[in-house]
């Protein structure tokens, strides 16, 4: 098939949706498509893109090398803005998410390597995100780190039953913070020792 031209399962399989979200988008014209002369719908690679670009999905890049996928989940945009901004300096891509609906969402779509969690947020909490994560098979494989202001043991005891990988206390230093995020993505043989 012409790479620059997908079916509607390979469209949807590129956008990381659903075949019946995708026919939803084309049947309301939100996406283009056209028919063959033998009666198949196919999209051309630049309209899926401009579809995905206004839809603010993220593309696949299978070219990149190391450039791990960092998902950070936190209804503060300041703790969101500071996390972005210093690991995309440390060359890890970013997608962030503001409550438990959408990083349920994103956790699909842009397929993180490793999770950064807040336990509380408006809607779905952190509780129940890292619980569903690690509850599909699918998406039990990511790490989660989770990341909080309300340090309690209670907290502490209740996520890590739950499955998430590691916690850390709000406010974090960075080089506690990036030191975790490397050993949870096995790039340190050796973990170092928190030092307080």
């Amino acid at each position: 098939m012409n790479n620059d031209m997908f079916s509607i399962p390979k469209a949807a399989e590129y956008c990381s949706i659903s075949r019946g979200t995708l026919w939803r988008y084309v049947k309301s014209g939100d996406l283009k498509a056209f028919l063959t002369p033998g009666g198949h719908h196919r999209i051309l690679k630049k309209d899926l893109e401009s579809f995905m670009h206004e839809k603010g999905m993220h593309f696949p890049d299978r070219t990149d090398h190391g450039g791990e996928k960092i998902l950070v989940v936190d209804d503060d945009p300041k703790t969101q803005k500071y996390l972005n901004k210093m690991l995309s300096s440390n060359s890890y891509h970013i997608e962030t998410a503001s409550d438990g609906f959408e990083a349920g969402a994103k956790t699909i779509q842009f397929k993180p390597d490793l999770i950064i969690l807040d336990l509380f947020m408006p809607g779905i909490d952190g509780f129940e995100v890292c619980k569903q994560i690690k509850e599909n098979s699918n998406t039990s494989q990511i790490k989660i780190l989770v990341l909080t202001g309300h340090d309690t043991q209670e907290n502490r005891d209740r996520i890590l039953q739950l499955g998430a990988d590691a916690y850390l206390a709000k406010p974090v230093k960075k080089s506690l913070l990036i030191q975790n995020i490397k050993n949870l993505l096995g790039k340190n043989i050796h973990f170092i020792k928190n030092n307080f």
